[in-house]
């Protein structure tokens, strides 16, 4: 099995309600960090994004420590890579200041690795990658039904001339969310994501007429809930929430989130135990201070659940 990840590498510098700092690798590492970690090492993670010149050597020499990991899509580009300061009020709001957006992932860079069996885009930055990338990516896959999963998350995020980042409408979201296998967002960009006021039940119905097949809204440590269409009915999947403890850091839980998911729904194409999943090690990264424990996450490693279950 293979899964292809697109999204951008960030830095970054969490500043934590309690006044502590911690610095680590952030963005599309998450995911690609959260793969290797839960899939065996026969499978293969394929990660594509940019890295700024003065950290590729640093990045690739702790990616490559995975040996499920191809660091062959992961370039360098001359500029900085992008700065991220994370500044929590408490566990739940923070203020998010983005240096040095790195330009778009142009779908030449993609192309090569598209022979995959799932393609997780995670718009970390919100200018990840474009519109026509994405769609160039569905023409590219369509005949090989390989589906698209999509991290919505800074999609609803502008940013200001001081580099802080803002909740805004996504103009175009109908088209970014058509025909792709899953759609993910917190409460937040939920709410946010339409000019429109459909709420939550009418977003996904609204969702789900795009031929995407799930819809899921993260919450927290009040679980998640996905919408799936089922025979042109709308079904429910209600995941209860799973406590964290005092010393919760929500850092990267999402992007945690999406790529247990495609981990485990590339194996039993369900999408009820796939949620239930997600949402199992996410919580468990929500124990975790940014991204510098995250190997821990290889207890829930496929290989040795799925082995566990035989009889």
């Amino acid at each position: 099995m293979r899964i292809t990840v697109i999204g951008h590498l960030c830095l970054d510098v969490i500043h934590h309600a309690d006044g502590s700092e911690t610095q680590s690798p952030g963005g599309i590492f998450f995911s690609v960090a959260a793969l290797a970690n839960l899939l065996p090492l026969t499978d293969t993670v394929q990660p594509v994004f940019g890295v700024g010149k003065n950290e590729y050597d640093s990045i690739i020499e702790q990616l490559q420590s995975y040996k499920n990991v191809d660091t062959s899509g992961i370039y360098r580009f001359p500029g900085p890579t992008n700065h991220v300061e994370l500044m929590y009020r408490d566990s739940k709001e923070r203020v998010e200041c983005s240096k040095h957006i790195a330009e778009p992932i142009h779908f030449k860079k993609i192309k090569p690795y598209l022979e995959t069996d799932m393609v997780l885009v995670n718009m970390i930055s919100g200018f990840d990658i474009t519109l026509d990338t994405l769609d160039h990516i569905r023409m590219e896959i369509r005949d090989a039904h390989t589906p698209i999963y999509m991290d919505v998350h800074s999609l609803t995020l502008g940013v200001n001339d001081d580099f802080t980042r803002f909740h805004r409408p996504l103009e175009a979201w109908r088209r970014w969310l058509f025909m792709i296998h899953g759609a993910q967002m917190n409460e937040e960009e939920a709410a946010i994501l339409t000019t429109e006021k459909f709420g939550e039940e009418g977003l996904a119905k609204q969702i789900l007429a795009l031929n995407t097949k799930v819809f899921i809204i993260t919450r927290s440590e009040r679980g998640c809930t996905g919408f799936a269409d089922t025979r042109k009915h709308i079904q429910r999947y209600e995941i209860a929430g799973i406590p964290a403890g005092d010393h919760v850091d929500p850092t990267g839980c999402g992007d945690v989130f999406a790529a247990a998911y495609c981990a485990h729904y590339v194996k039993t194409k369900d999408i009820a135990s796939s949620l239930a999943f997600a949402n199992q090690v996410a919580a468990r990264k929500a124990q975790l201070v940014g991204s510098t424990d995250i190997d821990v996450l290889s207890s829930f490693r496929l290989e040795e659940i799925h082995q566990e279950q035989q009889p």
